[in-house]
């Protein structure tokens, strides 16, 4: 193989470990994204606090509720229990009864309505839970998936990077020199001559060059400054 032809092969494979970096680099990139995770995390949180905060209201309503009734049982059976004689106080009674009846209804509306938050907040819980419970799934199917491709590349990379170092040792620090500025400055360093033109500037290669490169030797396009490979 020509020393172009080598140039060209290192070329090849430094194209293949570039995109097998950036797939890894991908890769990575998802195997630590959890942004998804931790948002449903977060608001699940926030959904079971506000879930506590409806049981709390609805426990205290409850309770409200209750003394409400207690306080009228209390009251309507000293009213009508016989035990209270005096007209004033009996009278008095009769408005007390009456003033605590009237907040019963009121307190009931209040307590539907919290048992209504109260329910409409679990199952948010619940399919958020479920949702968080999907997400983690997913989460974990992909370490697994990410994982093995991860291994696989990281591989290949190890291969790519024996099989470039083997093939540096067999050009020239000369040539390696020019490549390596080339292909700084060019991107693509090493190129094909077709049909008598460069393939990386479209710019007609002299006769002269181009025999040249086919003979052998390392010879740059005239135009663009690329190293001119012929097969």
């Amino acid at each position: 193989m020509s020393l172009a032809g080598h140039l060209y092969r290192l070329q090849q494979l430094d194209l293949e470990l570039h995109r097998q970096q950036q797939e890894l680099g991908e890769i990575e990139r998802q195997l630590s994204d959890t942004e998804a995770l931790v948002a449903a995390e977060a608001r699940l949180a926030s959904l079971r606090a506000r879930l506590e905060d409806a049981r709390k209201s609805l426990r205290n309503s409850e309770w409200e509720l209750d003394d409400l009734q207690e306080k009228v049982k209390q009251i309507g059976n000293r009213l009508y229990g016989g035990t209270t004689k005096n007209p004033k106080e009996l009278v008095n009674l009769e408005l007390e009864l009456k003033a605590f009846k009237g907040q019963i209804k009121p307190k009931e509306d209040a307590l539907l309505r919290l048992m209504g938050q109260a329910e409409e907040a679990e199952f948010e819980v619940s399919a958020c839970t479920e949702e968080l419970d999907r997400l983690k799934q997913e989460w974990e199917d992909r370490q697994a998936t990410m994982g093995r491709k991860k291994d696989e590349i990281v591989t290949a990379l190890a291969r790519l990077s024996e099989d470039r170092d083997s093939l540096v040792m067999q050009v020239t620090p000369e040539a390696l020199n020019v490549y390596e500025r080339t292909r700084l400055a060019r991107g693509q360093a090493v190129v094909k001559v077709e049909r008598g033109k460069c393939r990386g500037c479209h710019i007609t290669v002299p006769t002269s060059q181009w025999q040249k490169a086919r003979s052998g030797d390392l010879i740059q396009c005239s135009s663009c400054n690329r190293i001119l490979y012929l097969e």
